[in-house]
């Protein structure tokens, strides 16, 4: 079984530093890593990119381990998202599609070849921006320090504001950067690079990424750059750094982790950086998407009801 980062012993420490609750199952055709999630109206259980199942039998056995799981703690429902489509297929009656949380639809590239036919599928002119970047008095560093998180929180709000998003908390991404699974890009210009004697306090950070990487996989989690600077190509520069740095490092996948889907319009919010993303080659997948299995009716519909009047005062606010 091929199993995400997201259902793995190293997301469940993470959650354990967050003060969350969560139940790890791992048996030979079925695995999960559930979350309790707390709200007023009750008790759900969630499972990011999960269960994992060999097949029908196994994700019947992973779905009726869930319900007894979900009764003993009183949940109102599980909430799933099985990466194999397939899997929608034996869903119970009781499940419901619901918003996706993690995307649907996601971008890989091989990184098992070659650095030169890694590179290959880049455009030129991006292989021109990253062969040079240097002498443009750029550099790119790999922090593992929480507190670096700050940068790319700045950016994010920028970014935020821009296109009125919401951006996770500085003390939650930092969580994140803490755990060992996480790296820190950093894109650095200085201004003052081709002076004869440049200054160093003019140096700054105009493009963050932060990355996951499991025994087999990079994954491409949260990224932002400094609009002012966008001639410079950061984003498309780290982007190839970390591709050769995962290739180096012996991983064979590196997971855009998010892309709109194929027929998706141009008003998409999503349009703009997959085609980004989609400039660096990779092959499309689609994921079965989220789904929640109902365990109590009642307090479901209560709980909807709570989500749609939390939604539309956050719209008036």
């Amino acid at each position: 079984m091929n199993i995400p980062i997201t259902q793995s012993k190293d997301w469940q420490n993470f959650q354990d530093a967050l003060g969350e609750t969560s139940f790890l199952q791992q048996e030979k055709d079925f695995h999960y890593l559930a979350i309790l999630k707390k709200t007023p109206v009750g008790n759900y259980l969630y499972l990011p990119y999960g269960p994992v199942a060999t097949g029908k039998a196994g994700f019947t056995k992973a779905i009726e381990s869930l319900q007894a799981l979900a009764k003993s703690h009183q949940a109102i429902f599980i909430r799933i998202e099985p990466q194999s489509a397939e899997m929608v297929k034996y869903l119970p009656k009781s499940a419901r599609k619901s918003t996706d949380l993690n995307p649907a639809h996601s971008l890989i590239i091989d990184i098992s070849r070659s650095r030169e036919e890694i590179l290959g599928d880049v455009p030129r002119r991006t292989r021109g921006y990253f062969n040079t970047f240097a002498k443009k008095g750029l550099k790119v560093e790999i922090s593992h320090n929480p507190a670096d998180i700050r940068h790319l929180v700045e950016l994010q709000k920028t970014l935020a504001k821009d296109k009125g998003i919401g951006v996770f908390s500085e003390d939650y991404l930092a969580k994140q950067l803490a755990q060992p699974f996480a790296s820190l890009y950093l894109v650095k210009y200085n201004p003052t690079f081709a002076d004869e004697h440049p200054d160093p306090a003019a140096e700054k950070v105009i493009a963050a990424v932060l990355i996951f990487d499991d025994a087999t996989t990079r994954y491409y989690i949260q990224a932002a750059q400094d609009k002012s600077y966008t001639k410079l190509a950061a984003p498309s520069i780290v982007v190839c750094q970390m591709l050769i740095d995962a290739h180096d490092k012996g991983l064979k996948s590196f997971d855009f982790w998010g892309i709109a889907p194929e027929d998706a319009s141009d008003s998409h919010p999503w349009k703009g950086f997959t085609k980004f993303k989609q400039s660096f080659g990779g092959e499309p997948v689609t994921y079965a998407g989220t789904y929640d299995i109902v365990v109590n009716t009642y307090k479901y519909h209560l709980y909807q009801a709570f989500r749609w009047i939390n939604r539309h005062l956050r719209k008036l606010s």
